[in-house]
């Protein structure tokens, strides 16, 4: 979809998806998409293949930590 010129703001994905892991989604959005903020969630924090330069928030969190950590990506893109 992204690479057909869909819109987006920002990219929020969880890590364990089927075919792909958010990791690997953020490195092609970042291709196609650099200036665009992504921010991955997970409910394994620690799990190998998750890039620590990634931005990410731990399940489960709470709107408030959604909305904060939402805001600073908004303000660093």
């Amino acid at each position: 979809m992204i690479s057909d010129g869909a819109q987006f703001d920002l990219l929020v994905t969880d890590h364990l998806m089927p075919g792909m892991t958010g990791t690997d989604l953020a490195y092609a959005v970042r291709k196609l998409r650099p200036e665009r903020p992504v921010l991955i969630v997970s409910g394994y924090a620690d799990i190998a293949g998750i890039d620590a330069t990634l931005p990410r928030l731990a399940k489960p969190f709470r709107r408030d930590e959604l909305a904060a950590r939402l805001s600073q990506l908004a303000i660093q893109s």
